[in-house]
């Protein structure tokens, strides 16, 4: 082989190309290829790639991945990848596209550069598109932990905790006490039903890293969630020790419901208030939790004021439309006919597994699910995110018009399709169910949009409906700040139209299939619990048990709001809580029209 020393650049590159060529016959002839380019140009990182694939075809993996790092390395002193992550850092998404789209198109292979695409992807939240880049940065670096991290946290946003959880393992048992994967690890899990894996994780994190608020709170979450009330509650004042202005754990500590914030407390989350960033999330978080604060004190009309300025707050953040919502239930209105489903009699997935509980978020579904747990036949999960992602993946977000947007596109489903549709439900929610209990419980409120696509792919799923007085209902979601979803549920007019449009779209139901939908109303539980679980009971097919009236016993781990409520006995504490509010409710009263004056006669 010729020696490439004085050559010229462009002689360079006509060797990389021929080292390409050779990778796919001889690969030991393309090692060589690379390592002279290298003698030549040290730093040159498609050599370097070049040198790496080599090494992974004739089997030298260590070798092969050291080459892979050192390409990494190289790239990342390209002016322009700094240029791209200094654009990325600064938040100037458009430049960054602006320079990595032509750079990968001149170095396809630089994972240096796929990687900060995939971030770019994120950023925008394109979580599809950053999975796809980074995988094929592993699959030409597989060595590289940086894009195998990242892949691990885009698999845990797009709520695949049990994937991220199989990659964190991955890098864990590479890198055992990272404490970074230690701590996603523990968050996936947390959303999979690990809770005593994923307490050990953050015990673990926070013996050698104490002085972490954010874990301390992340650990504290966990707590709640599994009835250690008293460790949660310290977890919290350990967070807010060491971040007195962290306004997500002042929030944290509102949201248990059984905290009374005494006025070293107020003083203390006024005093964060003022030096928060106007437009930041500790600002809407300590608002929120003085709302509650206030509340405790029976000081209706500055509890008002603070809950009013955190909705305020993140309802700027939020891109929602009531009248998408409205229209999607117009639409399916249209679509699910006595008629539509007559002429589906045998389509779905046979399998009567899951009781789904639906509307509206704090009308008691979490009192429902705990008591129907309580039942040996029942098991509860969780609010899963198993049916919303089916919806996303037939066409949810497509524009009106196409034939494949949801629901439309069920009309032209199979027999077929649709019992494998109900099947991957199932097993997609196979992960959530811990005992051999023949029913499970998906209480996510928001699938009351979906009872159409339930009763079409799970004929035989319970479905139940929670529902609660608009005005106690709705003004229970106006100071409820929710860590994720319920873009509704920050504005009195939207939350009014939101639960008008819920109630609209299952008395639809209750006409097209009369006794599909069992509801419960709030308040008739409250006034008499035998009488309600027993015909709840009745409804499920389900016998009578009297556990189920002993919920409070339960000690299951719950993860919603209501999560230390269901823990007592029922009680009449959460049926006038909006009375004292009622003179700054006239928006929301407008917005509810008759399905206030209504309840619960038109139920």
């Amino acid at each position: 082989m010729a020696t490439f020393a004085a050559m010229p650049s462009g002689t360079v590159a006509e060797a990389l190309v021929q080292g390409r060529r050779l990778l796919r016959d001889d690969p030991h002839a393309a090692a060589l290829q690379a390592r002279e380019i290298l003698r030549v140009d040290p730093g040159h990182p498609d050599a370097f790639r070049l040198l790496g694939a080599a090494l992974r075809r004739t089997g030298e993996h260590d070798e092969a991945e050291q080459a892979e790092l050192d390409a990494i390395a190289a790239s990342v002193r390209d002016p322009g990848l700094i240029a791209a992550g200094d654009a990325l850092a600064s938040g100037r998404l458009a430049d960054a596209e602006h320079i990595l789209r032509p750079h990968l198109k001149a170095n396809p292979f630089d994972v240096a550069a796929i990687r900060m695409m995939a971030e770019l992807a994120a950023r925008l939240g394109r979580f599809t598109d950053s999975e796809n880049l980074l995988r094929r940065a592993l699959e030409l670096a597989p060595g590289f932990v940086a894009a195998r991290s990242n892949l691990a946290t885009i698999l845990y946003r797009q709520n695949r905790s049990a994937e991220a959880v199989a990659v964190l393992d991955r890098l864990l048992g590479e890198d055992p006490d990272n404490a970074a994967h230690q701590n996603l690890k523990a968050a996936a899990l947390g959303r999979i039903g690990g809770y005593d894996e994923a307490l050990a994780l953050y015990e673990q994190v926070l013996e050698r890293f104490p002085e972490q608020p954010k874990v301390w709170m992340s650990y504290g979450h966990v707590l709640k969630t599994v009835g250690r009330q008293a460790d949660c509650v310290a977890a919290y004042r350990r967070a807010i020790a060491l971040a007195p202005g962290l306004g997500e754990v002042w929030w944290s500590l509102a949201n248990l419901k059984t905290v009374r914030f005494d006025a070293d407390d107020i003083a203390a989350m006024e005093g964060a208030l003022e030096g928060t960033d106007p437009d930041g999330e500790d600002r809407f978080h300590l608002h929120f939790a003085l709302g509650k604060a206030l509340e405790d004190a029976e000081d209706a009309e500055s509890s008002f004021a603070h809950y009013a300025e955190g909705n305020r707050l993140r309802r700027a953040q939020l891109d929602y439309d009531p009248a998408e919502v409205e229209g999607q239930v117009a639409r399916a209105e249209a679509l699910f006919t006595p008629a539509f489903f007559a002429a589906r009699a045998d389509h779905g997935c046979a399998a009567p597994d899951p009781i789904f509980i639906l509307g509206m978020p704090r009308a008691g579904s979490t009192l429902l699910e705990q008591i129907l747990s309580s039942h040996p036949l029942v098991e509860g999960t969780m609010e899963l995110p198993d049916l919303p992602a089916l919806v996303k993946r037939l066409g949810g977000r497509k524009k009106y018009g196409d034939p494949s947007l949801y629901p439309e596109c069920l009309a032209g489903m199979s027999a077929q399709e649709c019992a494998a549709l109900g099947a991957e439900y199932l097993e997609r929610t196979r992960i959530q169910r811990k005992t051999n209990r023949p029913y499970f419980i998906d209480k996510l409120p928001n699938n009351w949009m979906h009872v159409g696509l339930i009763r079409l792919i799970l004929p035989n799923a319970r479905i139940v409906d929670a529902r609660r007085h608009p005005l106690a209902c709705c003004f229970s979601n106006f100071k409820q700040h929710f860590a994720r979803g319920q873009a509704f549920a920050y504005s009195l007019d939207e939350l009014g139209r939101y639960y008008r449009a819920y109630t609209d779209l299952l008395a639809h139901f209750d006409a097209v299939l009369p006794g599909a939908v069992h509801r419960v109303h709030y308040e008739a539980m409250v006034a008499d619990p035998e009488a309600e679980v027993r015909r709840l009971l009745d409804a499920l097919g389900l016998p009578f048990d009297p556990a189920c009236l002993r919920f409070y016993e339960n000690e299951r781990a719950v993860r919603t709001a209501s999560s230390e409520q269901v823990r007592r006995p029922i009680n009449r504490e959460g049926l006038d809580q909006w009375l004292p509010y009622e003179p700054w409710l006239e928006p929301l009263k407008s917005a509810l029209g008759p399905v206030l004056t209504d309840y619960p006669a038109g139920n």
